[in-house]
């Protein structure tokens, strides 16, 4: 299917900052002293999962909904639109509120003046309910996966190795967990120097996610460009690789836990969500890509 042509228009209609309305989420629950990346969705009942299309939610969608549903309290890994809820005979409750999600649109603009054409990513933004704030059957199939501890190594196993296979060396032993970009060589203690496994999967995802933005594979300008600790690549480049590893963590059916909640990691990422209202939706999609690479995965089209 074909983009859709819009002519550009003046408008005095005030614009709806999308980008800094989800930020506002994120640091909000950053203030609360949880970081959103770190856990994002539950173990038991998966990835959160449209109501639409059965599949899981992409880019920063998975954060900002299991974000929520940690707040609140919800079991149901679905979310839909009040209408969807309403078209499967359920009604969401009064005094419910819905959350903001996002979804990204390619729109072909035709100025006016020139003629000339352009593509143009367009952002935008749906409210979602979760099942959990609906009466009635929805039809909805259960989701609860729980996975045992051997099964969820061996398929963390799985993944790692299909992208090893091809990808950065990996060397274990020593005191610390590093990506090495001149070497294309990741580094990691001995599992048994992990609190548990999950820990350690968590921080091999976390370094991993790094490896994807070598110049032979996603030539990630936030990896190449710096390696300083503290300055602005290198905090978008943690970021991409704080929520990889999430990605591949929920994935892989595994909870991890990568670097701890201390009061000055999460201020570092509210100063520098402030300063950047963008910084959240392009990392989550930077991270995105690196995980399906990990694991091999495609996509037809453009998914929400």
């Amino acid at each position: 299917m074909s983009a859709p042509t819009v002519t550009r228009r003046k408008s005095s209609a005030p614009k709806v900052d999308a980008f800094q309305l989800i930020t506002d989420q994120v640091i909000e629950i950053l203030d609360a002293g949880v970081a959103p990346w770190r856990k994002p969705w539950n173990a038991e009942t998966g990835m959160p999962l449209s109501m639409s299309s059965g599949k899981a939610y992409r880019g920063v969608n998975p954060f900002i909904l299991a974000m929520q549903a940690a707040v609140k309290g919800y079991a149901s890994p679905w979310w839909g639109t009040y209408k969807q809820i309403t078209g499967r005979g359920g009604q969401v409750r009064k005094g419910e509120k819905g959350t903001m999600i996002v979804f990204w649109k390619m729109l072909v603009l035709v100025d006016e003046d020139t003629g000339k054409r352009k593509m143009l990513p367009m952002l935008r933004t749906y409210s979602v309910f979760n099942a959990d704030q609906a009466d009635g059957d929805l039809g909805l199939p259960e989701r609860v996966e729980t996975v045992s501890g051997a099964e969820a190594i061996a398929e963390c196993d799985a993944a790692v190795a299909a992208y090893l296979a091809a990808g950065p060396s990996l060397g274990i032993g020593g005191d610390a967990a590093y990506y090495q970009p001149s070497r294309d060589h990741v580094q990691m203690p001995e599992l048994s120097t992990f609190v548990g496994s999950e820990e350690y999967y968590g921080t091999l995802f976390h370094e991993l996610t790094h490896s994807t933005g070598h110049s032979s594979r996603l030539a990630r300008k936030e990896l190449l460009e710096s390696h300083r600790f503290g300055d602005a690549s290198y905090s978008r480049e943690e970021l991409v690789a704080e929520m990889g590893a999430a990605f591949l963590s929920g994935m892989t059916n595994i909870s991890a836990a990568t670097l701890p909640n201390s009061a000055a990691y999460l201020q570092s990422w509210i100063r520098a969500l402030r300063g950047d209202k963008k910084l959240l939706i392009h990392a989550a999609a930077q991270a995105q890509k690196a995980a399906e690479l990990i694991l091999g995965i495609t996509y037809a089209d453009n998914e929400s």
